[in-house]
């Protein structure tokens, strides 16, 4: 087979700045390590109102960033929730101000393993073990440094689920309504297994010099690329892979391959221009400690014990990744605890990436939920 040429990331466009808000005295991380100083990287949508009280957290996944409703500024293409997020739009930026950021241990401008230390050093393969709960704590600290006492709503899907799960469990009183979509309360077997090969992939490349790879002015970039493909598969159904590729070749192509053979490739290439190697192992490592209920005495229902935050779950039928039945112990737990939930499983065949896409009927239960907790909270 030819060799898949995998270009190195633009060192302008990586080195770039982002709007950013810095913390010298940083954060505990639950591994006890002092992590300081650190930035938060993020981007606005819409104006914050007088009564500083319509705000809305968008928690991105594993391998989105802050540029959620705008051109992104390394790839040039449209924002990951575009179709979401806008004026008129479902979450309207006419009447919400809309924040997302950079998750800690990130590669777009929050501290990560790309930044530097105190010393000059860069964290490398020795950035400290992240947790969900971690992150979530970082942006707490944004918010709180942006003058907002209360989010009106967290929302997300995949890790950013995780996320918006772990603000109402952390920070209840903070939040008044929580949309964890596609998620779940801990990461399962199957998940983590997948996340293995991907690291291995990474592991393995002669490029990735034990994380040490910005050393030697290289970019493990054929492990990276693995990676984003065997994750990619995940984010898909069986329908829609056939839908959209079938059995059909690539018409006028130097080397022979099936039509899907060819889209997994452009989407490695093209990840390995936006994403840090060390990035990834650190924020799938956290995803894969992830486990809400371990946090609370291995009852999850404990978590959310005398909440007041107002809950929309949601999954989709052919979500392989995070299937219904995680949505669903998620609810059980919300229940269990007297909380006000409401539960949507869509019916869609495009699989994990369903949230991310022209779905109609969840853009529908999206924006009757947020109308109905506005009208209440």
């Amino acid at each position: 087979m030819a060799e898949i040429l995998l270009p190195l990331p633009d060192p302008a466009a990586t080195g770039m700045a982002h709007q950013a808000e810095h913390f010298p005295e940083g954060l505990m991380l639950d591994c006890g390590v002092q992590l300081a100083p650190i930035s938060i990287a993020y981007r606005t949508y819409g104006n914050l109102s007088a009564g500083r009280d319509n705000a809305v957290l968008i928690c991105h996944a594993l391998t989105g960033d802050q540029y959620v409703a705008e051109t992104h500024p390394v790839t040039g293409k449209p924002g990951w929730w575009e179709d979401v997020i806008g004026p008129g739009r479902v979450i309207d930026t006419e009447k919400f101000f809309v924040i997302c950021a950079n998750v800690l241990g990130g590669c777009m401008g929050s501290t990560g393993p790309k930044a530097r230390r105190r010393d000059g050093v860069c964290w490398g393969p020795d950035f400290p073990p992240l947790t969900i709960r971690d992150m979530v704590r970082a942006q707490a600290m944004l918010i709180g440094r942006l003058g907002i006492a209360k989010l009106f709503a967290v929302l997300g899907g995949s890790m950013g689920g995780m996320q918006v799960l772990e603000w109402a469990a952390t920070f209840p009183d903070r939040v008044v309504a929580a949309v964890p979509i596609a998620a779940a309360a801990y990461h399962s077997a199957q998940n983590i297994a997948f996340h293995e090969v991907g690291r291995q992939a990474i592991l393995a490349d002669p490029a990735f010099h034990a994380g040490r790879y910005a050393d030697h002015g290289v970019v493990p970039a054929r492990g990276l690329s693995v990676a984003r493909m065997a994750a990619h598969i995940t984010y898909l159904s069986a329908d829609a892979l056939t839908r959209k590729f079938g059995r059909r070749r690539q018409e006028g192509a130097e080397e022979e391959m099936f039509e899907v053979e060819s889209y997994l490739r452009h989407q490695g290439s093209s990840f390995v221009r936006r994403f840090d190697a060390n990035s990834y192992v650190a924020i799938t490592r956290a995803m894969d400690a992830f486990d809400l209920a371990a946090e609370h005495d291995g009852q999850l229902g404990q978590a959310f014990r005398h909440t007041r935050v107002k809950f929309c779950v949601v999954s989709f039928t052919s979500d392989w990744l995070f299937p219904t039945l995680h949505s669903r112990e998620i609810v059980r737990a919300l229940n269990a605890a007297a909380a006000d939930v409401s539960f949507v499983e869509i019916t869609s065949d495009k699989g994990h990436d369903a949230f991310l896409l022209d779905e109609p009927a969840f853009h529908a239960t999206l924006a009757g939920f947020l109308a109905g907790a506005w009208d209440r909270r």
